[in-house]
């Protein structure tokens, strides 16, 4: 089992939504995160419409990143790998489903087609009591696919493999990673175009969309292009999306929320939350 004994930062003074100290996001910066963010158009104007409420008609989409897997455990990259979970990705899943269940009516669970993906939809599905016919596997809610770093230990790729791993740390959205590897602005286009079609065909709904650390923080970059993720995407976090029927307005009602896995004993802050391990 995982050292839980560190000290969790529970004072929340300033900052909301979190409760865990890699995730800090000041009460100002939240309040800009819960505008609606509309699409920018082809003059690149990203203007916030501050002041609107949520759009009407929305999909409500509460998206779960998999739990721990014995490679996010021992900082080796997944990207398209199929790595199933551990003990410990199992029991934050369902402590994850057991909070899911609690709230609102669930209509659907989807989930990239890879198994720590897909093994802890099912168990959030089985929680809300949906039929197994109710998770539908989306291979275009996969992680990012991270080429020739694939299976190596992140710590090692700057010195087994310095071409993919200069393109893995390029600021170029278009940098793809050699080995078939997808760039920034690929993996965006591919992920985000997935979730605006689940919010459309689910609009009036709130479904749950099990996905990686990398598609996650490109959510949020879409619902807020003018601002960082703060801290990592942690196992088997919560982060709830508004996404207007026609995919023009997103808005982030929750983010990092792993409010539930305190009292599991399953806290953890696993590697690869920022994308590098998935």
């Amino acid at each position: 089992m995982l050292d839980v004994s560190a000290p969790i930062n529970s004072g929340r003074p300033k900052y909301v939504s979190n409760n865990y100290p890699y995730l800090r996001i000041p009460n100002s910066l939240m309040k800009s995160l819960q505008q609606p963010q509309k699409r920018m158009s082809n003059q690149g104007n990203n203007d916030v419409s501050n002041g609107l409420r949520p759009p009407l008609p929305y999909a409500e989409i509460v998206v779960v990143r998999h739990g721990e897997t014995t490679w996010n455990a021992s900082a080796k990259i997944q990207g398209h790998l199929d790595v199933e979970l551990n003990a410990v990705g199992r029991q934050q899943a369902i402590a994850t489903a057991d909070r899911l269940s609690k709230e609102s009516h669930v209509s659907a669970v989807y989930t990239s087609d890879l198994k720590r993906a897909s093994e802890t939809a099912e168990i959030i599905a089985k929680s809300c009591n949906l039929p197994e016919k109710k998770v539908i596997r989306d291979p275009e809610l996969r992680e990012r696919h991270l080429g020739d770093l694939q299976g190596l230990v992140y710590h090692d790729i700057a010195k087994l493999n310095p071409k993919a791993y200069q393109a893995f740390c390029s600021h170029k959205s278009d940098q793809e990673i050699p080995g078939g590897g997808e760039s920034l602005d690929q993996l965006h286009l591919r992920c985000t175009s997935a979730l605006e079609r689940i919010a459309k065909k689910h609009t009036g709904e709130r479904v749950v969309v099990v996905s990686h650390g990398g598609t996650i923080r490109e959510f949020y970059k879409r619902a807020a292009p003018r601002s960082l993720p703060m801290g990592k995407v942690m196992n088997a976090s919560v982060n709830v999306f508004h996404i207007s029927e026609n995919g023009d307005a997103w808005i982030i009602k929750t983010w990092g929320d792993i409010s539930h896995l305190k009292g599991s004993g399953f806290l953890n802050n696993a590697f690869g939350g920022d994308g590098k391990s998935g």
